[in-house]
């Protein structure tokens, strides 16, 4: 299968889904990572346009960790509209390539507006990716994929109706999510917070509740045509 993951910043998708993603990749899947937003604004000392070009490095790092490719549609943080008209493009052109079986993306609940606006834009240009008369470089796909959104953080807000036990690389993942060192850096220098330990605390709950050591919590878009007879999810 062809596998894509959509998240707004750098390293959302990696905190959110990155052992699902391990585990795909792993099992001989073809995995692939977009970020909507370049992540310019997440730091209080390095300036934007120094740091766009930091995490944009950060991210191809973890995605080869993972065993992803990478994109990047490199929206400012905080400007992520779903009805950007060239930004909306440039994300269908990135599902006709990478022609997805199934996508994970941001829930429409999430905590803060880039994450919901790229969730929706995420569900949008995968319907518009199969119109013949919508022109990118690729040519249309036929295929409508499963939607499947991904946790929040912490997990607030969020009920998983799916899990994916990612006891076996738990350690793979924290070293895909520490390889956004200007992020976990600033974390803990300004607001102390240990993200990494963060992270394993959210997935070990999420294991409690479905009797593993760590996992990773979904839920499925339900709508027509999206659903498949058989489980998608590892």
């Amino acid at each position: 299968m062809n596998i894509l993951a959509i998240g707004s910043h750098p390293d959302d998708v990696e905190i959110a889904c990155g052992g699902t993603l391990i585990l795909y990749a792993r099992a001989g899947h073809k995995v692939s990572m977009c970020n909507i937003a370049n992540g310019n604004l997440g730091h209080a000392v390095i300036m934007p346009d120094e740091l766009r070009e930091i995490r944009k490095k950060e991210s191809e790092t973890a995605a080869k960790v993972i065993g992803a490719d990478h994109y990047l549609i490199d929206l400012g943080d905080g400007y992520v509209e779903a009805g950007n008209k060239e930004a909306r493009e440039r994300l269908i052109e990135v599902i006709r390539t990478t022609k997805p079986d199934v996508i994970i993306t941001h829930n429409p609940d999430d905590y803060m507006r880039d994450h919901i606006q790229a969730g929706k834009m995420a569900y949008d240009a995968s319907f518009l990716a199969t119109l013949p008369h919508l022109i990118t470089e690729s040519g249309h796909t036929s295929v409508f994929p499963p939607v499947f959104y991904m946790d929040t953080l912490a997990g607030i807000g969020f009920l998983p109706t799916e899990y994916v036990d990612i006891s076996e690389v738990i350690e793979q993942k924290l070293e895909a999510i520490a390889c956004h060192e200007s992020q976990i850096k600033w974390m803990l220098d300004h607001d102390r917070i240990d993200f990494l330990d963060f992270v394993r605390t959210c997935n070990k709950f999420r294991g409690l509740q479905c009797s593993v050591a760590y996992a990773e919590g979904f839920r499925q878009y339900a709508g027509w045509p999206r659903f498949r007879t058989t489980r998608i999810l590892p």
